[in-house]
């Protein structure tokens, strides 16, 4: 594994020193600080997880706990935990942003004292990859990501290489077209190469590119094909990795590009205004186990390479084999290595799609949650740092929370049957009831807050008055999408323990309208477990309609939501009205504007993912 680093370094980059004592791989934090950071959010967290659990024992208790209660008080305690460190990670942003001096700076360090104008020393290898994808779309991007770079005066330390896993002979023949096509734009060392198993998935292909090419290169930037960059963007990651030798992966905050599709408009301008909190306040104590998400982020070629191999999972059934949720396994492999793996928490020119419909942002939950359920198998390995450990047990557990809001959901329904409320503090069970769902909703609340704080941030979206008027239409969408896609995880987890499974397989990642057959095929089970817990609290509790509505609604309406919000006319609608808009539609970004050109230039072949 190690024999491709026999070969002299291409770039004169000083080695990485021993780590100072007290203080994290790259010296940018004392060890110590970093830990009480660690303790504070600890205790943030169960203090209020612990008064929101007697909270609700005290509205039990008043009447005997019956068998729906014990269900519900224990769904609680697997669900609560995710959103109240949720609540605790964008308050922290929060304070950060517009409460703390040099908050920004306290969480993520290794932003401070880098010369912009600094001459780039490494050799970088982009990879995009790609899976019986739509080749035009994703190469477009790529050519207008790297005539971005080469325009910011860098291009010359980046090689370009699309590696690919299809196995759809139409779309290899597309594939190998695009790539010709924008050949020149892509640098005169770009490459096109094909594997003809896809063993190991993404991961498995980057590997492979590694091992045989990874010599020629310190650092490699991996793009999905979605992925989009600008050159100042790229520059700036690797300025900040080369400053810092024991930086492994440095990781952007990417957001989702403009869209035409409502659904993935509508859903990313939620994203958009609450990622930057959220994700400052998880870097504020995360620290040096900072995240990896798998694309538009700087990796560190030799100790990826020689620490980060991921095992293969024995055994024949679901949770074995190649590992699909691979990045966050990446990630905590680095910082065993005795490099740091850290975050960029500011915006920056790093942008991806989201799906364009329910059903494909469905798609992607699962194969997510089934590559976290293999996490597993995988919190015994020796040598993890604590943290690292942890964001593994969280990643596994943050899927259980859908099925403890589901079954909590039928075990309310049931209490209401059998008329089971009589002695209830019906006052301070609706107190309640808002509380958990304020501090649900609070991430996106922290984002509001931030863009309406931030000097010109309300205007960037359009101004106040569309800025709120996205938002409310943004926690509506919320609203109703997260009851569907909860219920899905439910079964698909039920399913794992019968032997399911999901592959890794090309993403619509396009627009495309879904006929109301195809939304009734898909969401069914939805639709009759929502009308059917409906149509038990109407005939024994009407009055309690109102409260179950954010819940049933998402599961009654979901075949009209799926629909509606995938419909050409609707996403046309919003683009006119920039309803929803992200600040790239008022000030294009010039690289991915070319990108989206290129992208309605003439009619392409019809990708059919597997």
């Amino acid at each position: 594994m190690n024999e491709i680093f026999r070969h002299p370094p291409v770039s004169e980059l000083r080695a990485p020193a021993a780590p100072e004592k007290g203080r994290t791989p790259a010296g940018l934090q004392a060890t110590r600080a970093l830990t009480a950071r660690r303790v504070f959010v600890a205790l943030l967290n169960i203090g209020s997880l612990f008064a929101l659990a007697l909270a609700l024992a005290r509205i039990f208790a008043a009447g005997g706990w019956s068998p729906a209660d014990i269900v519900i008080f224990i769904c609680f305690l697997f669900g609560a935990p995710w959103i109240v460190m949720g609540f605790w990670n964008a308050a922290i942003g929060l304070w950060l942003l517009h409460g703390a001096r040099n908050g920004v700076l306290a969480a993520a360090p290794h932003l401070a004292e880098i010369d912009p104008a600094a001459p780039i020393r490494s050799r970088t290898a982009i990879l995009m990859t790609l899976r019986n994808e739509d080749a035009e779309r994703a190469l477009s991007r790529l050519a207008a990501t790297k005539r971005s770079l080469d325009a910011a005066g860098g291009g010359d330390r980046f090689s370009v290489f699309v590696l690919s896993d299809s196995d759809d002979p139409a779309v290899i023949e597309a594939e190998a077209a695009a790539f010709t096509r924008h050949r020149a734009a892509l640098g005169p060392g770009a490459r096109y190469r094909r594997r003809e198993r896809n063993t190991g998935f993404k991961a498995g292909n980057i590997r492979d590119f590694l091992v045989t090419e990874g010599a020629g290169y310190d650092f490699f930037l991996p793009l999905d094909s979605d992925s989009a960059m600008s050159g100042d963007a790229i520059l700036s990651l690797t300025r900040m990795i080369e400053a810092h030798p024991r930086i492994g992966i440095l990781q952007s905050l990417v957001v989702g590009a403009p869209a035409t599709s409502a659904f993935a408009r509508i859903f990313q301008f939620g994203m958009r205004a609450g990622m930057r909190s959220f994700t400052l306040g998880a870097a504020w104590w995360h620290g040096d186990c900072g995240p990896y998400w798998g694309h538009n982020a700087m990796v560190r070629i030799a100790p990826f390479q020689a620490d980060c191999g991921l095992p293969v999972l024995p055994g024949e059934g679901p949770l074995s084999g190649h590992i699909l949720s691979h990045d966050q396994v990446e990630a905590a492999l680095m910082r065993r290595a005795g490099y740091e793996a850290r975050v960029l928490p500011v915006e920056s020119a790093s942008f991806e799609d989201n799906p364009p419909t329910l059903l494909e942002f469905i798609r992607r939950d699962l194969r997510w949650c089934h590559g976290n359920m293999q996490y597993w198998r995988l919190l015994g390995l020796r040598g993890l740092k604590p943290m690292s450990r942890f964001q593994l047990f969280a990643a596994i557990m943050m899927y259980f929370a859908a099925p403890a809001w589901m079954l909590m959901t039928v075990a309310a329904v049931f209490k209401i049957y059998e008329q089971d409320y009589g002695d209830v503090d019906f006052a301070f069970a609706i107190s309640m009831f808002f509380v958990i769902f304020a501090v649900s909703l609070f991430p996106k609340v922290a984002g509001w807050l931030d863009i309406a704080l931030r000097p010109g941030g309300a205007a960037a979206y359009g101004g106040r008055l569309r800025f709120f008027a996205g938002a409310v239409v943004e926690t509506l969408f919320s609203i109703l999408l997260a009851p569907a896609v909860a219920f899905r995880v439910t079964l698909f987890m039920a399913g794992l323990v019968f032997g399911g499974r999901v592959g890794w397989a090309g993403q619509q990642r396009d627009a495309h309208r879904l006929s109301w057959g195809t939304a009734a095929r898909a969401l069914w089970p939805q639709t009759v477990f929502g009308f059917a817990l409906a149509t038990m609290v109407a005939l024994n509790a009407p009055s309690a309609l109102p409260w179950a509505a954010p819940v049933l609604a998402g599961l009654c309406l979901s075949i009209p939501f799926a629909t509606l919000t995938s419909h050409p006319r609707l996403g046309r609608w919003a683009a006119r009205a920039r309803l929803c808009a992200t600040p790239e539609e008022f000030a294009p970004t010039p690289g991915l504007a070319q990108a989206r050109a290129a992208r309605a230039g003439p009619a392409l072949p019809a990708v059919n993912p597997r």
